[in-house]
């Protein structure tokens, strides 16, 4: 038989997390709506959205399970370790994941509907 696991959350982002959204933000806009976006984010509630959405409305392809960062986040799920929660933002055209590619990709290969906690503006 095999084990089930719960995905736990930490109720708000690590602040590295808002740093590496804002490194990642800048490559797609100025460093001042960057900053803007990590304010944002920083305010914004926790909501929640299942992976496949998240994935589907991001346009992003799935990396592989046997990448080392996910198999890392992968082993926190397997072992109850609360994931940091995705930030995202609104694109024009598509959802941006500003940080958390890595835990989305693991979260989806635990199970495509489990719920994500996020931020999102």
């Amino acid at each position: 038989m095999t084990k089930k696991y719960s995905i736990k959350w930490l109720s708000t982002p690590k602040e590295g997390n808002y740093f590496a959204a804002y490194d990642y933000l800048r490559l797609l806009v100025s460093d001042d709506e960057a900053h803007a976006y990590c304010s944002k984010l920083e305010a914004a509630p926790i909501s929640e959205f299942m992976a496949k959405d998240i994935l589907r409305a991001s346009g992003l392809t799935l990396l592989n399970s046997t990448n080392k960062t996910v198999q890392k986040d992968l082993e926190k799920i397997k072992e109850g370790i609360p994931l940091s929660p995705i930030l995202l933002v609104r694109g024009k055209d598509k959802l941006v994941v500003a940080d958390g590619f890595h835990r989305l990709v693991a979260a989806y290969n635990y199970s495509e509907t489990c719920i994500l906690k996020c931020k999102i503006v």
